[in-house]
């Protein structure tokens, strides 16, 4: 019998480790599965230009892997029994059982509300195509004038404030952040971060703790009130509670706790990438969520999976950042080069060619997913009856 190897979520991650071991082993030896959602691949830091009016290329994930001896299944992830090896999944069909013998657990993430009041019910997110095009709806419907309330000061925040205000300038823009907004940055990008909303006109109010969010708009933990026509919710993510609801040893946050090949510590069959997993970078700091951990943690992961399949030395080299990219609206960025432990230096590119470099950047993610087995030599293992490959199922 093939191996069978089920690759959950083609966000960046996931699908970029579902074409990543297609390259890497022989279609004789295994089946891999990759199961989504939406028919498309989704580009996620795009979302914020999706819900500003802009239209995304659509990517169908079918096409993407044609040839690649991936399969693609459109359904929904309901469980995941790791004791038993068997995913849920509720599709066309209705309900059914995936069994594997390896599993790539990459779902990503959606919003974290922090049991704020109110989010749920009169907040709207970028976290997802559902959610942006929802936003996108309901910002068509507002009238000049009226106010849109960004919360959080982190990069989602920014950069859903400076688009929505560049193809609103209608509109009032403001953003309500519990710390500073973008103060992380080096002084540079922070003055030019500063110039940016001011000449959109964006309103910040800085050590806003929100601590509910109505129908007019939000109130703090000092009892003000901002109001707003409408709020957006950026104020962070939370793993997705499957895994958390599973046997899997999980991070206070959800996240599945691995190892340095990004393995489960509980379930060595199971492995994780991208926001899903709880894994340890450069200086031992947990990576935090976002794209620039999505691709090389795909990299590790399937290198590592391929590895012990094949009877190879498995690569443990901890992942190290290389920059934060913000853009603010189409004509303007900031690129902050950061230490492999993602902390910002005084290099900075921003303006223009920020933008340019923002955009090169994107554009590479998306085409990394689209040409799937493209980014990887041809250098197909067979299986091999060996200690480090009967590890891999154990």
């Amino acid at each position: 019998m093939k191996h069978r190897i089920v690759v959950l979520g083609a966000g960046y991650a996931g699908a970029i480790t579902a074409g990543r071991l297609a390259k890497r082993l022989h279609r004789d030896d295994i089946e891999i599965t990759l199961v989504n959602a939406d028919p498309d691949f989704v580009e996620r830091i795009r979302l914020h230009q999706l819900a500003a009016g802009q239209d995304l290329p659509a990517r169908p994930l079918r096409k993407v892997f044609a040839g690649t001896g991936v399969q693609v299944r459109i359904a929904w992830v309901d469980s995941v029994d790791a004791d038993r090896k068997t995913v849920g999944l509720i599709g066309e069909n209705g309900a059914e059982t995936l069994p594997y013998d390896t599993l790539v657990y990459a779902l990503g993430s959606t919003i974290a509300d922090f049991g704020v009041p109110g989010v749920a019910e009169h907040a709207h997110n970028v976290a997802s195509k559902p959610a942006a095009l929802r936003l996108r709806e309901r910002l068509n419907e507002l009238v000049a004038g009226e106010t849109v309330l960004i919360v959080g000061g982190g990069l989602t925040s920014i950069e859903a404030a400076t688009e929505i205000a560049e193809a609103r300038p209608d509109l009032k823009v403001a953003v309500a952040a519990r710390g500073g907004v973008g103060d992380w940055l080096d002084e540079k990008a922070q003055t030019h971060l500063r110039a940016s909303f001011e000449r959109f006109g964006i309103t910040v109010h800085e050590h806003a703790d929100v601590t509910r969010v109505t129908g007019d708009g939000v109130v703090t933990r000092s009892g003000a009130e901002i109001p707003a026509r409408m709020t957006v919710w950026t104020a962070g993510f939370a793993a997705h509670p499957i895994a958390a609801a599973s046997t899997l040893t999980v991070s206070e946050a959800g996240r599945i706790v691995v190892d340095a090949t990004l393995r489960s510590v509980s379930h060595p069959d199971v492995y994780a990438v991208g926001d899903a997993a709880h894994a340890a970078g450069v200086g031992g700091k947990t990576l935090r969520m976002g794209c620039a951990t999505a691709s090389p943690m795909a990299w590790l992961g399937a290198d590592a999976i391929a590895a012990r399949l094949t009877g190879r030395a498995v690569p443990d080299a901890p992942i190290g950042y290389n920059s934060q990219c913000i853009s603010l609206g189409r004509h303007d960025a900031i690129v902050q080069k950061v230490t492999k432990e993602d902390q910002p230096t005084s290099k900075v590119d921003v303006g223009r060619k920020g933008a340019r470099v923002k955009e090169l950047i994107c554009k590479g993610a998306a085409w990394s997913v689209n040409h799937p087995t493209l980014m990887v030599p041809s250098r197909r293992r067979r299986l091999v009856v060996t200690a480090a490959a009967q590890d891999a199922t154990v």
